[in-house]
């Protein structure tokens, strides 16, 4: 289910690029995000007034939580090759690994993460776009809350109901900045491209995840997603034809590595 999750997450991710001179990045994910919704209200027909008030709070959270990491990573693979975007935002899962860290090492891991994070945007090149690395750590400590959120929701909810309120919330929540992009570049085709693009994420990925979720710990989660960056790199090869220096290969496989060893020594897995 993870491994099935990251692919549909980063064939969509590209894809969706397809739609940034339409409707623009938040834009398409507005869109995305909004045939979600309606898919999963549909679906599950949540009986909002039966489910206990913190439960639908939390489910609440967890939509604004995933509209934000949503917009954020897509603006981010607006501005720097999906690669580096998705190894960046993997710091997110590898903080909530390294949180729970357990042992005189586990402060390790950390600092092989930013030996990795230089390796990526290469500062002394001076070429790294920094707004788009400061959108994919926005979107890094949203992944961080969204893995929590969804292991809390899923366990006190059945079946699809807490992505029933949250995908609503979460569409509600990127409104803002993705109706202004998107409605002057709407047409019949950007609206069925966005609702084919809407199953591969967020329909399939985060119903997915919080099927995994439900029957693992956050760290073997956490270690399972550590493939993530190397999954961002294929794809982004195949269909984006952007094909990463070396030293930036070397940087998301210490992100990688540093992930697996965080996620392995979390307290969970004891």
């Amino acid at each position: 289910m993870t491994v099935g999750s990251m692919a549909c997450v980063q064939i969509a991710a590209a894809a969706s690029t397809g739609l940034f001179s339409s409707v623009g990045p938040a834009g398409s994910s507005w869109l995305r995000l909004s045939f979600a919704a309606v898919l999963f209200v549909a679906v599950a027909r949540p009986r909002v007034w039966a489910i206990p008030r913190a439960d639908l709070g939390w489910s609440v959270v967890l939509g604004v939580v995933t509209g934000a990491m949503t917009v954020l990573y897509v603006e981010a693979i607006a501005r720097i090759p999906l690669a580096m975007a998705t190894a960046l935002e993997f710091l997110g899962p590898l903080a909530v690994a390294a949180l729970r860290r357990s042992g005189r090492w586990g402060l390790a891991w950390p600092a092989l993460a930013l030996a990795g994070v230089l390796a990526l945007t290469r500062p002394w090149q001076g070429d790294a776009d920094l707004a788009g690395v400061a959108l994919a750590l926005g979107a890094a400590s949203c992944w961080a809350a969204y893995i929590l959120l969804t292991q809390r929701v899923g366990e006190r909810l059945p079946g699809v109901q807490g992505l029933a309120i949250s995908m609503p919330a979460a569409a509600a929540a990127t409104a803002v900045v993705g109706v202004p992009q998107a409605l002057p570049g709407l047409s019949a085709q950007v609206l069925w491209q966005s609702a084919a693009l809407a199953l591969l994420l967020p329909v399939l990925p985060y119903t997915l995840e919080l099927l995994a979720l439900r029957r693992l710990p956050s760290a073997v989660f956490g270690v399972l997603m550590c493939l993530e960056p190397a999954m961002a790199v294929l794809v982004g090869l195949v269909l984006l034809g952007q094909a990463p220096a070396v030293v930036q290969v070397a940087g998301i496989a210490l992100v990688t590595v540093a992930g697996i060893g965080a996620s392995r020594m979390d307290r969970s897995l004891r």
